[in-house]
């Protein structure tokens, strides 16, 4: 059995104890929150060791792996003591509000030998995995261009939560914005420049709500970026691109991958004009559905990643400082055009 601890206990924290207790391969041995009310819940109605201090909830469970979901503004300190200590680690996302922390911890990772991988749930999606073999493939030919999207109704009027705070690197552009440059940067690859970036105000008054930009790269691709969390008219987060090649398009979100194509592409069996692959058909069973298959598929992963010692992470460390860089490219080049 992999022995997990897990560190920080909302939302997502909550889930990631769920689907690692379901674990056949799993037992947690620990759980960490700052909330006594959360504790004292658990306490009551679990058999879980819990804990209000993190570094003692390490030393008592020593545990082969940890999730952490802490909040994005402590994930440098904490997993900074994670590999100090060779722990294998999953932390959500984003990885750190400074991509220099971002890379360094990269280089620590490595130096201690640790899996690592960060929750960007949408690339275990298997509309997205397929867009990507079917890019690898050359299956609509050169890529020229691409508009990638999220919309969702998370912020709908004036928060006080975490969200809203820029000390504790909320926003749309870390929270939503990461997750749709995460999928650029597996699919297209990364930028080499931005421009044009605008980070909008709609409800909150110290951080954006919608992210606008244009992504240009080395090859002479280029993409607009386009994400707001402040879209009533979505019942929950949307990610969607559109990606242009010169013999055809491929339309992705998490339903369906749509291929257009203006010849027979006889190797993937594909006929010209549209075709249609459903996540229904393309997506393994999961032994445990809580809010979505892609997040039972990516804690499956880390378990397999630690079981197997294979460190050649889809979802590492260093692909999430990649999306952490364009986060900043992005910010910068923000302020910059406000001057």
């Amino acid at each position: 059995m992999i022995k997990v601890a897990v560190a920080g206990l909302g939302r997502m924290g909550i889930s990631h104890v769920a689907i690692a207790n379901s674990h056949p391969d799993v037992e947690v041995v620990g759980v960490c929150d700052v909330s006594q009310f959360v504790l004292g819940a658990l306490q009551q109605y679990s058999t879980f060791a819990c804990f209000d201090n993190y570094d003692k909830m390490l030393d008592a469970t020593r545990p082969d792996g940890v999730i952490i979901a802490t909040p994005t503004s402590s994930h440098a300190e904490i997993l900074r003591a994670t590999i100090a200590q060779g722990r294998h680690i999953f932390v959500e996302k984003p990885f750190c509000p400074e991509s220099k922390d971002s890379c360094e911890l990269v280089d620590l990772a490595r130096q201690h030998d640790i899996v690592n991988q960060v929750g960007y749930h949408l690339r275990f999606l298997a509309t997205f995995k397929q867009a990507k073999q079917l890019l690898d493939d050359h299956v609509i030919g050169d890529v020229y261009h691409f508009q990638a999207e999220t919309y969702g109704p998370l912020v709908l009027n004036k928060s006080s939560s975490w969200r809203g705070k820029k000390s504790e690197a909320g926003g749309c552009l870390y929270d939503y914005a990461s997750h749709t440059i995460n999928l650029v940067n597996y699919l297209i690859g990364m930028p080499e420049a931005v421009h044009g970036s605008v980070l909008k105000r709609i409800y909150s008054s110290e951080v954006e709500d919608a992210v606008y930009s244009t992504l240009t790269f080395a090859n002479g691709v280029t993409g607009q970026l386009a994400v707001n969390w402040s879209d009533e008219t979505f019942r929950k987060m949307e990610a969607r691109l559109t990606i242009l090649g010169s013999a055809g398009k491929i339309v992705v979100d998490r339903q369906e991958c749509r291929i257009y194509l203006r010849g027979k592409n006889s190797v993937k069996d594909l006929e010209p004009g549209w075709n249609i692959q459903y996540t229904t058909d393309l997506t393994d069973p999961v032994w445990f559905y809580l809010r979505g298959e892609e997040f039972s598929a990516q804690i499956d992963y880390f378990v397999k990643q630690i079981r197997t010692q294979n460190h050649d992470n889809i979802n590492s460390f260093a692909n999430a400082a990649e999306t952490d860089v364009v986060i900043d490219m992005i910010k910068q080049d923000a302020i910059r055009l406000r001057r």
